[in-house]
């Protein structure tokens, strides 16, 4: 579901209502695991091979963003699913999103 590839986060498969509550402690644990080997952890989250979204995809994201500024570090994501795109805006949150300028390939 996730893997680390430097501090790039790819997340695969389905984020949905059903697996979210998994997923958000699975990030968590590889965001909190750059800042125990004193490096600068995860930058950037890549939604790229996100096969099912919801809504929850977006709490989801917006909880690891407050997770990071609470720690006050930057948390960017990388390619966005058009559909999750059209859920933040809809839900007036797309504003808050970091967007990395960054293509799929390792930083």
């Amino acid at each position: 579901m996730i893997r680390r590839d430097g501090r790039r986060m790819i997340l695969s498969g389905p984020v949905t209502l059903a697996n979210v509550a998994e997923v958000l402690l699975e990030g968590r644990r590889h965001l909190d695991e750059g800042r125990r080997h004193h490096d600068k952890g995860v930058r950037v989250v890549d939604l790229g091979e996100v096969t099912e979204l919801d809504s929850a995809l977006l709490a989801l994201m917006l909880a690891w963003l407050r997770d990071a500024q609470k720690r006050e570090r930057q948390l960017q994501f990388a390619n966005l699913p058009e559909s999750l795109r059209t859920i933040a805006r809809l839900y007036g949150v797309d504003g808050l999103l970091s967007l990395s300028s960054e293509a799929a390939a390792p930083n």
